[in-house]
């Protein structure tokens, strides 16, 4: 089991990753939408278009990790030279010069380029850094521990950079909310450039002695002449449960895709909350769930293995959508009890973020559980490769969520300038149909999948004995 330390320094990069989901699922479509006045639909289609990108660079950047051959190792290259630049682009993406402002095509031109630019190098700084935690260590449950400390970072600063921002950033102003001030949004976006060069670093420079040496390590071989990206991503599909793994993530993160964009307009229209309480809802919850999956993440594993985790995780993932706001819709919850509706949505999301956070850790410790799996039957270790396969399939799903989003916007009649408080209930009812209808359907597919991926705690042991076996044999 590596140090507390250890699971510390590595699981802060985890804040960087944190840093691009809070500014996606928080702030880009408010802001473009309801601030700057860019078209729901398209700001949607841009948003989409770019996690295009973002889910073809993932396999590309997971092989030329794999195959880098460096005294530094293979992953500690990528994330160093990522640092600057994935911080520089969050001061674009929130500091859009007036002039473009008033034009709808330079201001998606605006949107599209920052979005490729921070997509690009969040994933040049992560896909190898995901990639690191198999070679940190190959315990069972101690890849659970390291994984879970990149998983907590990415949770506690996803709420965290957005509950402080609400609270210091886009506190209201002589009665005036600030989250619909323009002239807030690029504070936020130093503010997030800062969180990343520092927690990048420190995971970087943290981990230096973690980076094994790669000059004379064998390149993995092609199956054939042609595209070594291809090949790479192909020889990965081969494995029966990472297939399973990967129709899993890609209906949950499809349904989480729509959750995270329509979460804050859900807050700030339908339960009318202002930035404080929102602060609250994101933080808190978010907290105690981190805090909870922790303490229960060793005892539960030692009694379940991971695939029965991953399976209990996403039915309460369903169970928790079908009470709050079906009680609010059927008039059962009072309406001028504030108190108790901010109190059921604070253990709504506390359920959430505990099932989801569960969840991550369990599908990422079964990737690296994979790599060993992979090193048996090829000869060879692909952790980059099996990562960005994960994340390219996520992101893919996700494209789902802006799309969806942006059109519902449109579709419910939710227009730029409209304020909490003034909206029919036709678009609020509107609203949450479409909360229910993004979501729901795909935790349930994605449930299915879980029930096929049945790589257990014995099997892993096994494989590791043979590759010591194999390797000792070599040796003689």
């Amino acid at each position: 089991m590596p140090p507390l330390s250890t699971r510390l320094i590595y699981g802060a990069g985890g804040a960087v990753y944190a840093v691009k989901e809070a500014a996606y699922t928080m702030f880009i479509l408010l802001f473009y939408t309801q601030v700057l006045g860019l078209n729901g639909t398209v700001t949607g289609l841009i948003i989409a278009l770019s996690l295009v990108w973002d889910a073809i660079s993932d396999p590309l950047v997971g092989t030329l990790s794999d195959r880098l051959r460096s005294p530094h190792g293979r992953r500690h290259p990528f994330m160093a030279w990522s640092i600057v630049p994935l911080g520089l682009g969050f001061i674009g993406l929130f500091s859009p010069p007036s002039a473009l402002v008033a034009s709808q095509a330079l201001l998606a031109a605006w949107l599209l380029f920052w979005s490729l630019w921070v997509r690009t190098f969040v994933t040049t700084f992560s896909i190898p850094h995901l990639a690191l935690s198999a070679e940190i260590t190959n315990d069972y449950q101690g890849r659970s521990q390291v994984l879970g400390a990149r998983l907590a970072y990415l949770f506690l600063f996803g709420v965290l950079i957005p509950a402080i921002a609400l609270t210091i950033i886009f506190q209201s102003v002589g009665g005036e909310d600030g989250r619909f001030l323009q002239g807030n949004y690029p504070i936020y976006g130093a503010f997030s450039c800062a969180v990343c060069w520092i927690f990048a670093s420190i995971t970087t420079l943290g981990t230096r002695r973690y980076a094994q040496p790669s000059d004379s390590q064998p390149l993995p071989p092609p199956r054939k002449a042609g595209n070594t990206l291809t090949q790479d991503l192909l020889r990965t599909l081969g494995n029966r449960s990472f297939r399973y793994l990967i129709g899993f993530e890609v209906t949950l993160m499809a349904s989480y895709g729509a959750v995270s964009a329509l979460n804050m307009l859900v807050w700030t229209y339908y339960w009318e909350f202002d930035a404080r309480q929102i602060s609250i809802i994101l933080s808190l919850p978010s907290l105690l769930a981190v805090m909870l999956v922790m303490l229960s993440l060793q005892p539960l594993g030692r009694h379940l293995e991971k695939y029965q985790l991953l399976q209990y995780a996403t039915i309460g993932l369903i169970l928790n959508c079908l009470w709050l706001y079906p009680l609010r819709m059927l008039h059962i919850l009072p309406e001028e009890n504030g108190t108790l509706l901010f109190s059921l949505n604070f253990v709504f999301m506390l359920i959430f973020m505990y099932c989801f956070l569960m969840r991550g850790i369990q599908a990422q410790s079964i990737i690296a559980d994979i790599t060993d799996e992979h090193e048996w039957e090829h000869g060879i270790r692909q952790e980059a490769g099996f990562f960005a396969a994960n994340n390219f399939s996520q992101k893919f799903a996700t494209v789902f969520g802006p799309l969806y989003g942006g059109l519902a916007l449109d579709v419910i009649g939710l227009e730029a300038g409209m304020l909490p408080g003034t909206l029919s209930d036709s678009v609020l009812d509107g609203l949450v149909v479409a909360f229910g209808l993004g979501s729901i359907p795909g935790f349930l597919l994605a449930l299915l999948f879980s029930t096929k991926i049945t790589i257990s705690r014995a099997r892993v042991a096994d494989l590791q004995r043979m590759l010591r076996e194999r390797a000792a044999t070599a040796e003689a």
